[in-house]
């Protein structure tokens, strides 16, 4: 009966967490101090291994993202610094007629959404040796670009930061033309005249991109001719077909410099080109 009032005075817990160390040290008193060294040992080296092991894996799903090569790696290109995407220098363009190396002017990064997600890379390319490019100092930069696209070939080079496809481009060129038509006829720099005569290129544009892909980093080229009088001026797709019309020619390239443009950083960057001329 003392045993018993003498366990009652006592709560539970106590007696299990006395139980618990009793037999730990019941447990501990078994084995040798030299033997439990070995085994503190052993456990050590074994987390030790495992840390190093996990540091030095890279994960199968782990999104690793190679670091961008500084543009001056190769004096002949340029890098987006947006997307690491290269752009050479100065281009040729293939033709059956003569036609004049083209300069890099500048380079950008269209994205999209509230995201930011990437589309593509675009670069503008000009004649910046054409004797005809007249630019004066008190022309603003908007009034340069203007005058380098009303009086040299140019090029849009655009290359995909993913898969896309022709028509997803084909909604979006068809969009911005429109638009600065529409603009145009509202604040009167464009006439009745130049948007009637405008309605038939558009539409066949509309008709020059298949409806398949179009690949990450595969270039889309856009080739303004230089003006030719007498004949309306030329817009080529690579590889896709042409449209001949001065006005839908000439905005379409003018539209990338619309305010910010699709690619802010392109504009930012032909703006400083042109300023240092």
């Amino acid at each position: 009966m003392s045993l018993l009032r003498t366990l009652t005075r006592f709560p539970r817990d106590a007696i299990l967490s006395t139980s618990r160390r009793y037999a730990h040290t019941s447990s501990a008193r078994r084995f040798p101090a030299q033997k439990l060294l070995w085994v503190a040992a052993g456990a050590t080296l074994t987390v030790s291994s495992a840390f190093a092991f996990r540091q030095n894996t890279i994960r199968l799903d782990a999104n690793v993202v190679p670091p961008i090569e500084p543009a001056n790696k190769d004096p002949e290109l340029i890098i987006d610094p947006a997307t690491g995407i290269q752009f050479p220098k100065t281009i040729k363009v293939a033709s059956k007629v003569p036609l004049p190396m083209l300069s890099l002017v500048g380079v950008g990064v269209r994205t999209v959404s509230f995201l930011r997600i990437q589309v593509y890379s675009v670069g503008f390319y000009a004649d910046l040796n054409n004797p005809r490019l007249k630019l004066e100092p008190s022309m603003t930069p908007d009034e340069k670009i203007q005058e380098i696209v009303k009086t040299c070939a140019c090029e849009i080079r655009i290359v995909p930061t993913r898969n896309t496809s022709y028509s997803h481009l084909r909604d979006a060129f068809i969009r911005a033309i429109t638009t600065r038509l529409r603009d145009g006829r509202k604040n009167g720099t464009t006439t009745e005249e130049e948007a009637i005569e405008a309605a038939s290129p558009i539409r066949k544009l509309k008709t020059l991109f298949p409806n398949t892909a179009l690949t990450k980093h595969s270039p889309l080229d856009i080739f303004l001719y230089p003006p030719t009088p007498g004949q309306p001026r030329a817009l080529t797709f690579r590889d896709l077909g042409s449209i001949e019309s001065d006005w839908v020619a000439r905005e379409f390239v003018l539209h990338y410099f619309e305010g910010e443009g699709p690619s802010p950083a392109l504009k930012k960057m032909v703006i400083k080109t042109i300023e240092s001329l």
